[in-house]
């Protein structure tokens, strides 16, 4: 709770400040009009700016530098002992710092506005109980979605009547979201954890195996979790942004990250790249660079060097590890050749028109994406950087397929009855998000009260009956809240 306090407490305070000179600059502008030019107001509005770029860096500081502190020092230190070894140098003590629960998200959240107040997008709340409400909203508290204080600031303040509607999507968007993370997740973690553990013994098809059964336990807990997010706060008659839309569906890796983890892309979007692509610094370099080598390649640097940037503090948000850094960079990388790719694609899409609507191609376009995106994300389960490019690599040199039909899909934790259970989920999964294109299925059976009722007691009997708790199992967090 005090890092919570902390975070509001920078936040409000540094917001009221920018806040403060952004009203005092707008009055003087105001009163001086007719005596000053429209180059004295340009001037005396540049200035100011700059001064409520000085409180807003202030602001960023503090807010950012509690989650570096708690989240990056020990692999910080750790990277450093790792350069002293080299010099037989007396290695640094590594601390053991506490890492609050949701850090990530509610400072990124709080950041965000911050900066929205800088930019005259938002005014700042003067009611610091009203912000602490904005930072800590419990549901969304430890995974997200992260929301911009413009769409929920008049929500959370703003009167709710009872609606009886709300109240029963809400709840069946609950019950679904423990579904996916009881059934499927959950499910799959009892295998998942053997590959991993056991990962010399398990090479080969079984990376492969890992890489697809990893796909659907990530889908089935994140997005279970912001289910059970938005459920609840749909049931209080509040309206979160959706964090998913049908990432599996996607035929290219831009569109799987517009569609995957939605808020946390708009978030580095709006606050990181375009800021940083469009900078005085980064134009400059731009135009040095097409001096020197070329329109052509000083016009991509400010993209290419804005999304790399980018993308490499994506993968540090994720975790600390060179594992999560690594990963931003293969996803980064594959967005970017496939940016430079583009001419050859349209001349291919020109020579053959009917593939864009071909059901076959549209199919290998999807598990292209699908997979190619899982084997980045493998970096997410075995950790080591050195120790993934090698198992990735087994499965060219390695390719045991008979083994999973001779005993060996049941060999590492997972019997038959837990593989129904996996594939029976996933099967329901991808029902109901066909179903719910235009109107989510939690709306539409929360209207007829009859059924939402049968629906509910349903999904709940299917989870008591073959969902992974009890004695016996060892229950595993939602992801999200472990990085």
């Amino acid at each position: 709770m005090i890092f919570i306090l902390y975070t509001a407490v920078v936040t409000y305070l540094t917001a009221r400040l920018m806040q403060k000179r952004a009203d005092r600059e707008d009055a003087y502008v105001a009163d001086n009009r007719e005596t000053l030019s429209k180059e004295e107001r340009k001037s005396y509005r540049a200035k100011e700016k700059k001064r409520r770029l000085r409180i807003l860096t202030a602001g960023l500081i503090l807010g950012f530098g509690m989650l570096a502190v708690l989240k990056y020092t020990a692999f910080a230190v750790g990277n450093v002992n790792s350069i002293l070894s080299m010099f037989n140098v007396e290695k640094l003590t590594v601390p053991s710092l506490l890492l609050p629960l949701g850090i990530s998200f509610y400072t990124f959240q709080s950041m965000g506005y911050l900066i929205d107040v800088y930019r005259k997008k938002v005014r700042a709340e003067g009611n610091f109980a009203k912000l602490l409400l904005f930072v800590s909203f419990f549901p969304q508290l430890l995974q997200g979605p992260i929301s911009r204080f413009g769409d929920l600031h008049e929500q959370l303040i703003g009167e709710h009547k009872f609606d009886a509607t709300n109240l029963r999507a809400g709840l069946f968007r609950v019950v679904w979201g423990y579904f996916k993370k009881l059934i499927v997740a959950d499910t799959a973690m009892i295998g998942i954890k053997t590959l991993i553990e056991q990962s010399d013994k398990f090479d080969g098809v079984y990376v492969f195996l890992l890489i697809v059964l990893y796909s659907a336990q990530i889908y089935g807990d994140f997005t279970g979790g912001i289910d059970i997010t938005i459920g609840l706060s749909e049931a209080m008659g509040i309206k979160l942004a959706e964090n998913f839309n049908r990432p599996f569906a996607s035929r290219s890796t831009k569109e799987y990250w517009n569609r995957w983890h939605i808020t946390m892309g708009t978030w580095f979007t709006d606050y990181i790249f375009y800021p940083l692509s469009v900078s005085k610094g980064m134009q400059k370099l731009s135009l040095t660079a097409t001096k020197k080598l070329g329109k052509g390649f000083g016009m991509r640097l400010p993209v290419y060097t804005a999304t790399i940037a980018t993308w490499f503090l994506t993968g540090l948000w994720h975790g600390a590890g060179w594992n999560f850094i690594v990963w931003g960079l293969l996803n980064c990388l594959v967005i970017l050749v496939s940016r430079e790719l583009e001419p050859l694609y349209r001349i291919f899409h020109k020579r053959f028109p009917k593939l864009a609507n071909n059901r076959v191609w549209i199919t290998w376009q999807m598990t292209r994406t699908f997979l190619l995106m899982g084997l980045i994300r493998s970096l997410d389960c075995y950790r080591d950087v050195p120790k993934t490019f090698r198992l990735w690599g087994s499965m060219l040199t390695k390719w045991n397929v008979g083994e999973l039909f001779t005993g060996g899909l049941t060999s590492f934790g997972l019997g038959v009855a837990e593989w129904c259970v996996i594939l029976g989920g996933v099967l329901v999964i991808n029902i109901f998000d066909r179903l719910g294109r235009e109107t989510p299925v939690h709306r539409r059976v929360a209207a007829k009260p009859v059924a939402w009722f049968a629906a509910v007691c349903a999904f709940v009997v299917v989870i008591l009956i073959f969902g992974a708790y009890g004695i016996g199992y060892d229950a595993s967090q939602f992801i999200y809240q472990q990085f």
